[in-house]
């Protein structure tokens, strides 16, 4: 039975994301996620390195997505900045790591990583430079400058494959999902261990499951999974908690997958 918008006030809406979120936003969530990885991490570096590349290639079926995420920073020798700082990835072979990245792929960031590293302690560090009077959408600001070290260290070469390049249009979906793991501060499934971004200041992570959920929902009238469309969900999700908007990620996350989407 197709899901009628008028039925649901925001009142309702509210309820139904709220507590979907709470169903979803728990310990349990973690042992089937990409979240897993960064989450084996204390050093924050660590953490920030194996946050950027598990949502990097977030896409695709969650269990080949998780088992070449582990692939990955066994590559690493679990090491991700100690093996970034000695640039490991110089003598890694050609190799299929997920999907459409490759060897190749992975090398280009982590030269641009690095040159990151050498110039500050953290990537929150750049992050918190590069967004100094940034009020608004902080995600496409800060991938344009990931992307610009990203080419100043491969010879001015760019990747989409890494980040987005069209970043006037796209969402911006891993990269997004990455940020709501550094910054959102819950205590649950996020780690919160990023300051120079406030949860108010993240976007959903929005795919093509979100964006039809959100559809049925009411809460999205662009037909267009893009920028555009993320800024119109994540307006409309500050209404309900303009402190945390991504929060919900939980929710449209659980109702999609859950199928409930048909019964509302």
């Amino acid at each position: 039975m197709l899901f009628k918008k008028k039925t649901m006030t925001d009142k309702d809406l509210k309820e139904l994301l709220d507590t979907e979120a709470r169903r979803i936003n728990n310990v349990s969530f973690i042992a089937e996620d990409p979240v897993q990885f960064p989450r084996r991490f204390s050093d924050k570096r660590d953490i920030e390195i194996a946050a950027l590349l598990s949502s990097t290639i977030a896409w695709g079926k969650r269990s080949m997505i998780c088992r070449n995420a582990d692939r990955m920073l066994s590559l690493m020798d679990n090491q991700p900045y100690r093996y970034v700082m000695d640039e490991g990835y110089e003598e890694l072979e050609d190799c299929n790591l997920h999907r459409t990245f490759f060897a190749k792929n992975f090398r280009h960031y982590l030269r641009g990583l690095r040159a990151i590293y050498k110039k500050y302690a953290s990537l929150e560090d750049f992050a918190a430079d590069e967004l100094k009077g940034v009020n608004d959408h902080a995600a496409w600001h800060l991938a344009a400058a990931i992307n610009r070290e990203l080419a100043a260290a491969n010879g001015g070469e760019c990747d989409s494959r890494c980040l987005p390049l069209g970043l006037d249009k796209s969402a911006l979906k891993r990269f997004n999902m990455a940020l709501r793991w550094l910054v959102r501060d819950d205590g649950i499934v996020d780690m919160g261990v990023w300051k120079a971004i406030k949860p108010s200041q993240l976007y959903i992570p929005l795919d093509v499951h979100v964006g039809n959920i959100s559809r049925q929902l009411g809460l999205l009238e662009r037909k267009a999974n893009d920028r555009a469309a993320v800024d119109e969900l994540t307006e409309k999700l500050r209404r309900f908690n303009p402190d945390d908007p991504t929060l919900y990620d939980f929710a449209l996350f659980g109702i999609g997958v859950s199928g409930r989407g048909g019964e509302l």
